[in-house]
């Protein structure tokens, strides 16, 4: 319930901001905010190492053992520090390139300089975030949460307002780094945190255990963001920019309402999960969430379905209408994907390397071929149909590989 309010937040900060953003920047805008997004992740996720969801899964497991646990941050940190300071420099220097890369267009090259000058408070942003999750302290996670939705609220909105498309890019790229001091008051005023905790020797043990995560997360770093720039290159080449910002809309928009479900997977179903030991605990666990959550995402799937017409008119605009066509498969796609998520969690709480590297490739790389096979037979459509496709396998594949490993 505590979640449930900082989603709600943040649910309302970015339905309000894709309304801004929707009549100052427009489909094509879209587009290109969607492929800086996905810049964002992966060099985020580079700079820190990819060692946030190993920190939360570690600060869990060693809830009865705080030495274990700081050794944890100490090392997390460690290598956070390092490859923040360094993809900052690369950044910095390699801004030009990269705008021309991502967005096609060099002189929206100071974006990422902005994007590198406030790298490394992005980077401890999300460790702190982390490590409050791992902890279970839900009060201070919440509010920090709040903190960096307002955060995008205002920053964003202002910029874009005064400098349209470049305005909302530098908005992107330095909202949650603002939202860092929130974070970090709030850690500092609990008694088991130090901020001489982040950063000192590197366990060996440790680094071997968040390296598996590193590997994972790089994996998901890698792939997702690729395909997905892939697809609105392909959409855009074939039907034009304004289809794909049609696709990022839905995108961002299936994003939001599934937000209460994914963050609650995040907040309390990794950490959860990274507890249970035996295959009967783990099988319980994921009924449950069946029962509880599944439902929740039928019924707002519906409701967003019914009242499709209203919300592109409301939460972006007329000149969205052409996305209407895509939201029964994306629909279909989106109760599939979290029936999927239910199961695949497992792998990331139990750190099964090689089954999560294989799907995040083989299904990331299965959603681009298919979107480019069936364009040419579906238009737009065919984006939503093949996410609704790749689910159901990906769904498929998850309950036999739990089956394969006896854990459920």
């Amino acid at each position: 319930m505590l979640n449930a309010i900082a989603v709600g937040v943040k649910m309302l900060t970015l339905l309000g901001l894709n309304k801004i953003l929707a009549v100052y920047v427009g489909p094509a805008g879209y587009a290109s905010l969607g492929q800086f997004q996905n810049a964002v992740q992966m060099i985020s996720t580079l700079a820190s190492g990819a060692i946030n969801t190993g920190v939360t899964k570690y600060t869990a497991e060693y809830h009865e053992d705080e030495a274990k646990q700081r050794a944890v941050w100490r090392t997390a940190g460690t290598i956070a520090l390092v490859g923040s300071v360094l993809l900052s420099v690369l950044v910095f220097v390699f801004r030009a390139d990269l705008a021309q890369w991502f967005l096609s267009d060099v002189r929206l090259a100071p974006v990422f300089g902005w994007f590198a000058a406030t790298l490394v408070l992005f980077v401890f942003n999300t460790l702190l975030l982390a490590i409050l999750n791992g902890k279970k302290d839900i009060h201070r996670y919440v509010v920090a949460n709040i903190a960096g939705s307002v955060f995008a609220l205002l920053v964003t909105s202002v910029m874009v307002v005064q400098r349209g498309l470049m305005g909302a890019l530098v908005g992107f790229a330095v909202y949650q780094s603002l939202a860092f001091f929130v974070t970090l008051a709030l850690c500092v005023r609990t008694p088991w945190f130090r901020m001489s905790q982040l950063v000192g020797r590197m366990d060996k043990e440790v680094t071997n255990n968040l390296a598996k995560y590193t590997a994972m997360a790089l994996t998901s770093a890698a792939t997702v963001p690729l395909s997905h720039m892939l697809i609105r290159d392909h959409l855009g080449q074939t039907l034009g920019w304004e289809a794909a910002g049609y696709w990022e809309a839905m995108w961002r928009l299936s994003a939001a309402y599934l937000m209460l479900v994914s963050s609650t997977l995040s907040v309390y179903y990794l950490p959860r999960l990274s507890e249970l030991q035996t295959s009967a605990e783990i099988r319980k666990e994921i009924l449950a969430g069946y029962r509880v959550i599944l439902p929740v995402v039928l019924v707002c799937a519906l409701v967003v379905y019914g009242l499709r017409e209203f919300i592109i008119k409301s939460l972006f605009s007329a000149e969205f209408m052409p996305m209407e066509t895509l939201f029964f498969w994306q629909l279909v796609g989106d109760v599939l994907k979290i029936a999927s998520w239910l199961m695949g969690f497992v792998l990331t709480a139990k750190a099964m390397l090689g089954f999560y590297v294989v799907s995040e490739v083989a299904f990331s790389l299965l959603f681009y071929v298919l979107i480019a096979q069936m364009v040419a037979f579906f238009g737009l459509e065919a984006t939503a149909i093949a996410h609704a496709c790749v689910y159901m396998l990906h769904l498929l594949f998850m309950f036999w590989v739990l089956r394969w490993r006896a854990l459920i």
